[in-house]
Order: structure tokens, then sequence, then C-alpha cells
């Protein structure tokens, strides 16, 4: 570009059409300078320089050209039924087509402002002191849009107060992998018939986790669940309610979608953060290998509902799953305390204590308590005597040896089909050095339940003891064969339940190594 034909018009974006007739004049200015500049190039070289800075920020600075208002506020005030303002209402807005929610206090007057980036459709209502205000549904905001809008507390529509924000997101799912297993294959399996026990909490009809991904999910089964679900998004386009979004959590993960069902449980329990919403949600999570999100859930379900004796089941189980099996058995322990009459929280205590080595703290005293309690109830005296079995070990009396027998065998008296029992007694004698003792049993086990693959193991040991090597290896070849195909079909399962992909607040995702 040539210094001498240099021009000094500072022309806005969008004006080169504009009829100011002071444009005009400004050219005609600008070519008498031209001519001066030509004369004093130096000077006038540095200047050009200095002045073309300036006057673009200058431009920048003043907005020359109009630039549009794309932000979203919301204003309004929250006041109770007389009308009075409120204030410290916790003022809630949920995105519902978008991944977006925000939370504000109103003020001494109860007024409040919220400022949206995210177009979409959104529910707003305000909470305070266990009372919930009337619900904006389907609230639309578009870029630019100012709303203003009152809330009204509800006295007929009581709610508690949703507990925080969660410290996570799931952010997609991913196919299962065994890095983060905690412990060995036995406590996974463990962790997983678990959480399949803790399933048959949920109320009837809520537990088919897998109609969506099993082969038993016929096509007119699928059709009437993917015709249920849009009969529940179109109640939900007309009126917002928890119910609603739990059912439609229930049906997407029905029809395989977990990660749409996870995002709506977490909404019903935002608008309604009922014991059932809390312990839904944490199950979704747990169901999903989504553990530590699961403990938090739970955890704060239990702070809104201290008397919940299957929340604080699910939180033992979780805490079970991601590896902490004495604050698991605490926790059951607690919810056998809370219901003593139910026997959910005393079968997942017995179930942890039959796979860790060491008796759990309080576990031989709820168990002994089941047992006392419910006498023929086979499962209560299989744990107790499994309890007194790991107590006895290394001790010189034999005490309690014998009083876990006597446990096993009332077990088998109760329930002869209970093969886990007999195996449990045929490894006691052989313990003690009784191997035909151990070996009988262990052939009780087989009879009562031919699929356990571990007494074939067992007696592989005692004929082997006994120099009986062909048996053993007989025996030895049996339980391999048997253990790849349950291998195999536990593998199989695994992978047709995906896992739920965490972001954990100020970290990045966490993927599968």
């Amino acid at each position: 570009m040539s210094w001498g034909s240099l021009n000094f018009d500072v022309l806005c974006h969008g004006s080169q059409n504009s009829t100011d007739p002071l444009r005009g004049k400004a050219q005609a200015g600008s070519r008498r300078m031209n001519l001066i500049f030509i004369r004093n190039r130096p000077v006038f070289a540095a200047l050009a320089a200095l002045v073309l800075s300036f006057s673009g920020v200058l431009a920048r600075a003043q907005n020359c050209s109009p630039k549009r208002e794309d932000g979203i506020t919301i204003v309004g005030t929250v006041r109770d039924e007389q009308g009075t303002a409120v204030a410290g209402a916790a003022v809630r807005l949920i995105g519902k087509d978008v991944r977006y929610s925000l939370e504000v206090k109103s003020g001494p007057d109860g007024t409040f402002t919220l400022s949206i980036s995210a177009p979409g459709t959104y529910t707003l209502w305000a909470q305070t002191n266990g009372r919930r205000s009337n619900a904006v549904s389907s609230l639309v905001l578009a870029p630019g849009d100012k709303k203003q809008i009152e809330l009204v507390m509800d006295p007929s529509f009581p709610s508690m107060e949703f507990d925080d924000e969660p410290n996570f997101s799931v952010a997609g799912v991913t196919d299962w992998n065994d890095t983060e297993i905690h412990g060995s294959d036995a406590s996974q399996r463990t962790s997983e018939a678990l959480v399949e026990e803790t399933l048959s909490l949920k109320p009837a009809g809520a537990t088919d986790s897998k109609a969506g991904a099993g082969a038993e999910n016929s096509r007119d089964s699928e059709k009437e669940l993917r015709e249920q679900r849009e009969r529940v998004k179109k109640l939900l386009a007309s009126a917002e309610t928890a119910d609603a979004h739990r059912k439609l959590a229930e049906l997407d993960e029905r029809l395989g979608d977990p990660l749409e069902a996870v995002h709506e449980y977490e909404r019903a329990t935002q608008m309604d953060p009922s014991e059932q919403n809390y312990f839904e949600w944490g199950m979704e999570l747990l169901l999903h290998r989504a553990d530590q999100p699961a403990v938090e859930v739970f955890t704060k379900g239990t702070r809104s509902h201290k008397r919940s004796a299957r929340i604080l089941a699910g939180l033992g189980v979780a805490l079970y799953a991601g590896g902490n099996s004495e604050e698991a058995a605490r926790k059951l322990c607690e919810a056998a305390d809370l219901n003593p009459a139910d026997p959910a929280a005393y079968l997942f205590l017995g179930r942890i204590e039959r796979a860790v080595p060491a008796v759990l703290p309080c576990g031989e005293e709820k168990l002994a308590r089941f047992a006392k309690d419910q006498p023929e109830n086979a499962l209560a005296n299989y744990y107790y005597g499994i309890v007194l079995w790991k107590r006895s070990r290394g001790m010189e009396q034999s005490g309690g040896a014998q009083q876990a027998e006597a446990q096993l065998e009332k077990a088998t008296a109760i329930d002869p089909k209970f093969g886990e029992a007999y195996l449990q007694l045929g490894i006691m004698h052989f313990a003690q050095g009784g191997l035909e003792q151990a070996i009988r049993e262990y052939k009780k086990a087989l009879e009562a339940s031919p699929q356990l693959s571990e007494p074939h193991y067992r007696l592989g040991l005692a004929y082997r003891r006994m120099n009986e090597e062909a048996i053993a290896e007989q025996e030895f070849r049996v339980y391999e064969e048997m253990q790849k195909a349950e291998t195999a079909a536990l593998e199989k399962e695994r992978r047709e339940l995906r896992q739920f992909l965490i972001i954990l607040k100020d970290q990045r995702p966490a993927t599968p190594r």
C-alpha cells in the first residue's frame, strides 16, 4: 500500500453505503490531507500508524457495529399465599431439553434474578423450609429473552429440600471393563449379586433393568414400552411432575438407554427429593458401576430420610462395591436396626461376611439376632454359622466350631436343597481333618445344587489328600469346565449392562484404562 494514497476515514462496519451528508466533506478533507502527507512523509508515517491503531481500538470501544444481546434474564419475586415476600428461598431452574441448571436465593424483598446462557425449555420453582411453590413448566427461553415471573408458595405441596447439587455428572456410557474392580473376582461377583438383590427393594414393575437388552424382550413388548415412553413424554410436555420423570427413567432403562434414565432420575429427585427418588437414582448409578456417585446420592438420601432402611442398605452395597467392606457392614447393621423384622439388610450383610476372610464389625451381633428372631429361616442359620466358623478358626476352644456346625446342619434340615450349606459343612470337616465326612458333604452339595462348581474343586482337594489322584484330576477337570462356562456367561452379562462414564467436578472425564 502507498503511503501517498493513505486515507484517514474510519468507517463503521456496514456504513459504506451511508448517505451521511458529512461523508463528502470528510472525503474532501481527506484529499487535502493526502497532499500535506506527501510533503511530510517521514513525520506522518509514524503518526499514521499511531492514529490507525488508536482508531481501531476506539471503534471497538464505542461499539461502532451494533451487537445483539443474546443473554437470557429472568427476574421475579417469591411470595407466600398471603402475598408476603419470601426471603432466602432456593429458586431452581432445571433444563428439560438441555443439560443446564441454576440456583439462586431470593433476596430480603423476595426478588431474584437468573442469568442464563443456554436457550431451551426449562422448569422453574422455589423451595424453602420444606415447602414448595407452584412450578412453571415448559418455560421456553430464547436468546435475548427477558421474563418476569412470580412464584407463590403452595401450602398444599410440601416438599423436602434437595440436598445440594451432585459433585459429579454422568457424561456417557462405555463398555464394561475390569480395570477398576476392587478386590478379587469373587468379591466382584458378590458385589454384582448384591446389586441385583438390592434392586428387588424397588417397587414391583420397576425392577426389570434388562427388558430392552435381553432376548426375552419381544418386539411386541418393546413396542409397548416405546409407546408408553411417548405417552409419558407428552404428559411431561403439558405438566411436569417428578413422578412422570421417574416413570420415564424406568422406561428409558428398560429400553436400553441408561444415560437418559439416570438424568431423568436426577430430575425427579431435584423436583421431589423423596425417599423413593433418592433410592432409585442411587440404584441406577450402582447398576451401571458408578460406585462413588452412588455412595454420594445414598449418603445425601440418608440425611433427608434418616428412617429409610433401604437407602442405608443401598449405601452399604455401594460402599462394598467401592472396596470399603467394613463401612459397608456398619451401614447394613444400621439398616437392620431400623427394621429388624425385614431380612434384606441381614441377607446383604451375610453375603458380604461369606466373601471376606475376617468377621466384620457388628456382623456377628446382627446375624446372631437374625438367627434368633427367625429360627426357621435357613439363610439366617447359614450366615450365622459362617460367622461362628470364621470366629472359631485359630482359637483353641472347639465350642465355636461345634456351634457353627450346629447352625449349618439346622440350615440343611430346614432346606434340604441348600447346596451352599452342605458345601460349608464339607469345608469345616476338611479343615478339621475329617476327609470322609467332607467328601460326603460335598456330594450332598452337588445332589442339592448341581449347578455349583466349587464342590468339584473341593472334592479334588479331598481325593488328592487321600492319594486318589485319578479321581482328583477328574474332579478338577469338571470344575475347570464349569468355571469356563460360568465366566463366559458372566462376561456376556457384564458387557450387556454398560457402565457410566463419570465426570467429577473440576476434573476431566474418567476414561477406562
